[in-house]
């Protein structure tokens, strides 16, 4: 325990550690006034259409938030010492290297996919994911104020892929990653000689599929097969589902690609962390 906390007390996990009180505190801030608008009925027209000019108001707040921001800052950088090393060493490597906090997400999902995919495909998804929200969002509903029951999948996802497949990512990077990489609990001391072993196999290993060609192939039906998954459900649901009636066959195949590709990371890491399966499809050129 006392690793841990010398660990939370460093001066570069002081934003993270702010970050374990913030994200909760406008989590349930905005929750509890969703919950409230829910409770007293949708704003009517014109609430939802009331103006206030930018200048001055919206420019006035903003000055005084800058203002406050950079004596908080000013403040933080004179009281906390900068997290300065020694010299690099090209012998002397530290263990565990770490990326950046605001990293640390990426460099977990590293654990769980090739560097191809945890660095370029994953973010690369993130990125066109929220470019397409204004294409692929046709709820009007829930704009101008905060509701649960009028938006409840785009809250979930975001909820879950904002809280659980990063900052927990991120909290995992920062508090339990130790030396070699191995997960340490709060109440065990980081040590440096610790050896795990390496008991991860494939997932055709499972079902005694040893040849490379065929495993290959046995991984591309996984994996095609579990993207198959929205299709089929559109297929399935297309005349009993309002939900995908309103979104229509080509916005639900984008939606439910790109949920797949999200729900794809819990998968991995529990075929990892459970089932010690390192890869579903293996190929000479990538795995997945």
């Amino acid at each position: 325990m006392e690793n841990f906390i010398a660990l939370i007390s460093k001066p570069d996990n002081v934003p993270i550690l702010a970050m374990l009180f913030l994200v909760p505190y406008f989590i349930w801030l905005s929750y509890k006034q969703a919950r409230k608008t829910d409770k007293m009925g949708v704003p009517s027209d014109a609430e939802l259409n009331d103006k206030v000019y930018v200048w001055p108001y919206l420019c006035r707040n903003e000055f005084v938030c800058a203002i406050i921001v950079m004596l908080i800052l000013g403040v933080w950088s004179i009281m906390i010492d900068a997290p300065l090393e020694e010299m690099s060493d090209p012998a002397k490597t530290p263990n565990p290297s770490k990326a950046p906090w605001y990293f640390l997400a990426l460099q977990e999902m590293l654990v769980y996919f090739d560097p191809w995919i945890a660095g370029v495909v994953l973010p690369g998804l993130i990125v066109a994911g929220l470019v397409a929200i204004p294409y692929i969002d046709i709820n009007p509903k829930g704009k101008g104020y905060y509701t649960i029951k009028e938006r409840p999948f785009a809250l979930g996802v975001f909820c879950f892929g904002f809280l659980i497949l990063w900052i927990v990512l991120m909290i995992v990077g920062t508090f339990l990653r130790g030396p070699g990489w191995n997960i340490f609990m709060p109440w065990e001391k980081w040590d440096s000689h610790r050896i795990v072993p390496l008991t991860n196999i494939n997932l055709s290993y499972l079902f005694g599929i040893r040849n490379d060609v065929t495993a290959s192939f046995f991984g591309f039906v996984v994996v095609s097969g579990y993207f198959a998954l929205g299709p089929a459900v559109y297929i399935l649901f297309r005349k009993t589902s309002q939900f995908i009636q309103q979104l229509g066959f080509v916005r639900y195949v984008i939606v439910s690609f790109l949920f797949l590709s999200m729900m794809a990371l819990p998968i991995k890491m529990f075929l990892r962390l459970a089932l010690n399966i390192k890869y579903v499809w293996v190929t000479p050129w990538f795995n997945i």
